[in-house]
């Protein structure tokens, strides 16, 4: 083969310079290469409902999706998709015209920001973020603008259930609380979780402001907007005319008294909001890479004019089988909700425990920890030699930033893990602390 003689040039496109090898592929593969416990990448351990799955082998025995199904996705899955969203939420949409089945919630990402973005134009991302939304926008050519969701102590939920305890011996390491209250149990993640600042939203757009890219439940900060913050937010993109991507993911992953609503369900908002949901996230079945849209039929003609030359189609027999998921009773989705919990309070408690100072999770199934207690101050350094040390993988939150230095003491553990898989990862963190370690 000749070799090229002209000047050189990149052989990566410019806008995706910056973005190299995933840190989840970098993690995982420490993880495979130490034969430590992957709390980094967040996929379950486990299958999702047997039924289900058995529905995804029906469909291939019987022929239904094994060709080219649907450009915009089989009509069973988007009727299951439009009568999900009225049953949970209100919301009404046209399975014909409002509903879009995509290759997963990324590639949902992707198609909608290549579609919506021109060259030149801002997007408003709360930070921390999923890496795919800033190489999406770079992908359009937009500019992202990042506004910081920081932590942030409230009044202990547990002192105050308990009488309002004071917290006694606590100290305070960048928003997440150690100590206990004055009953003595550890007030450690129930005290602070990470918030976004209103007035930094709206000082945040300008008159090159095209979409506000949100994402709640959000990862990794385990952080549920309130119904106070997304009516400032659908207040905010009214005002000034923008349009809104919203990523729900774990729309069924929200703990304790947090709830999620959709922000298509405030007032002026359905008309200009691209909503995002997948099934991965919410029937553990990741590897089958179904995810949506909904939203008004001109936004999803947008977004599906750039699908189109993504993937064009994909996971036809998974279709089917999503569409039975979607129809499951809520104890499906009440039990499943409530084992998550469960691995929450393990992992977070065994993080305590080990030194870490824990942020509440209120939605998703990721824990943020601050080292710092632990007297470290560099994640990236902290989470290589995690593997080496204690056996156990996490991912350092710095890499969701583009202000690195606000994420820097902050690694995410995932816990949608079988429990034996979390009671060894936390056995093993606390005997790297046992051993003066950390």
């Amino acid at each position: 083969m000749t070799a090229m003689t002209s000047t050189p040039r990149p052989l990566l496109n410019r806008s995706l310079a910056e973005f190299g090898t995933t840190i989840f592929a970098e993690m995982s593969a420490l993880a495979a290469a130490t034969g430590s416990i992957n709390l980094g990448q967040g996929f379950p351990d486990t299958d999702g409902p047997e039924q289900i799955r058995e529905a995804a082998v029906r469909a291939l025995r019987e022929g239904r999706g094994n060709q080219y199904p649907p450009g915009p996705g089989v009509p069973e899955l988007r009727t299951a998709i439009a009568a999900h969203q009225l049953r949970r939420y209100g919301l009404t949409y046209d399975p014909d015209t409002e509903v879009l089945v995509t290759a997963g919630a990324t590639e949902a990402i992707a198609a909608s920001l290549l579609a919506l973005l021109e060259p030149g134009d801002e997007v408003v991302a709360l930070e921390p973020y999923y890496d795919s939304y800033a190489a999406c926008i770079a992908l359009a050519g937009g500019r992202r603008v990042p506004v910081t969701l920081r932590p942030h102590v409230t009044e202990d939920d547990e002192a105050a259930a308990e009488g309002g305890g004071a917290t006694t011996g606590g100290a305070t390491t960048g928003g997440a609380i150690t100590g206990k209250s004055a009953t003595g149990r550890s007030t450690t993640g129930r005290s602070a979780a990470f918030r976004l600042d209103l007035d930094e939203l709206r000082d945040a757009v300008t008159d090159r402001t095209r979409l506000l890219l949100i994402n709640t439940p959000h990862n990794p900060t385990g952080t549920v907007l309130t119904r106070t913050e997304l009516t400032a937010i659908a207040e905010l993109a009214v005002e000034r005319d923008l349009l809104v991507v919203t990523d729900e993911v774990y729309e069924h992953l929200v703990y304790d008294d947090a709830e999620h609503v959709p922000l298509a369900t405030f007032p002026g908002m359905r008309e200009r909001t691209v909503t995002i949901g997948s099934a991965g996230k919410s029937f553990s079945f990741t590897g089958w890479k179904v995810g949506w849209v909904t939203a008004a039929p001109e936004l999803v003609t947008a977004v599906r004019s750039a699908k189109q030359f993504l993937t064009y189609v994909s996971s036809g027999p998974f279709q089917y089988a999503v569409a039975e998921a979607l129809n499951l009773p809520e104890a499906y989705f009440a039990a499943f909700r409530e084992d998550m919990q469960a691995k929450r309070d393990l992992l977070s408690a065994g993080l305590t425990e080990a030194g870490f100072s824990v942020f509440r999770t209120a939605g998703t199934y990721f824990v943020t920890a601050d080292i710092r207690p632990l007297g470290e101050h560099d994640g990236f350094a902290f989470c290589r030699a995690l593997p080496e040390r204690a056996g156990v993988v996490a991912i350092p939150n710095a890499v969701f930033y583009d202000h690195r230095e606000a994420g820097a003491p902050y690694v995410r553990f995932a816990f949608c893990k079988r429990t034996a898989v979390l009671e060894e990862a936390v056995a093993r963190l606390k005997a790297l602390r046992a051993r003066g370690e950390a």
